[in-house]
């Protein structure tokens, strides 16, 4: 009965998803298939996770593949199961990082979009996520959850409706909230870096944060995640 609560506006904006990673952490699950492939209750979680954004009003989605990508490719084909139109843009033989990887999809995005990291499943108005980048009128926008230290380490600064300071490498005491998992992005945000050079996405969020370029929404669903096994174990609870 999962997400029947979320009637939201259909969105306008497609998503990218990062699932082109290697998921050392969940080792040796991820020996021979993609973490996107895990099991919960007996189903991909990729299925879950693209039935959810369908709940969103996503209609438009790149999956972006790296390591095994062409067992998500078999299994997802072209979204019609879901409900959600899949294209895709695998990395190659080289891998680009997460915002690397969005570089490389950005033909097949558009202006701007949603960016969500492909082991996330989080229940929030993404309509109310777009509305709130669009009114920002700034090149990015992170959602926060605040964490408190609770789910995962907390990574972010956040005070007055503003982000202060967000290092996922370096905690501080006023650190409270935590990136959910759940960005948008104008393409220009990507532009600027080294061509083929991989690029993290954290340091794009930090360049846009130094330029006043990141605006912020905070949800108050708690996010949940198969990139760690007692996350898998977590989901699979709430999907039971």
């Amino acid at each position: 009965m999962v997400a029947l609560f979320m009637a939201n506006k259909k969105t306008q904006l497609p998503v990218a998803i990062l699932a082109g990673g290697l998921a050392t952490r969940m080792l040796p699950l991820t020996e021979s298939m993609p973490k996107s492939l895990l099991l919960v209750n007996g189903e991909p979680f990729i299925a879950h996770q693209l039935r959810l954004l369908r709940t969103q009003g996503i209609t438009e989605a790149v999956l972006c593949t790296g390591f095994l990508g062409e067992q998500i490719v078999s299994y997802v084909g072209e979204g019609r199961a879901f409900g959600v139109n899949v294209q895709y843009s695998d990395d190659g033989e080289k891998a680009l990082g997460t915002a690397g990887a969005i570089r490389q999809a950005l033909p097949l995005l558009g202006t701007s979009f949603f960016v969500l990291y492909g082991d996330s499943y989080l229940m929030c108005n993404f309509s109310a996520v777009e509305m709130a980048f669009l009114d920002s009128k700034k090149m990015g926008l992170m959602t926060l959850y605040a964490n408190r230290g609770l789910y995962d380490r907390s990574n972010v600064e956040f005070a007055d409706g503003t982000i202060r300071k967000y290092d996922k490498k370096v905690a501080t005491p006023e650190m409270q909230h935590i990136d959910y998992g759940l960005g948008v992005f104008m393409a220009e945000a990507f532009e600027g870096y080294e061509e083929g050079a991989p690029l993290d996405l954290e340091c794009v969020y930090q360049d846009l944060l130094t330029k006043g370029q990141l605006g912020a929404f905070e949800v108050h669903e708690r996010f949940y995640e198969i990139g760690s096994f007692s996350g898998l174990h977590e989901l699979g609870e709430l999907l039971a």
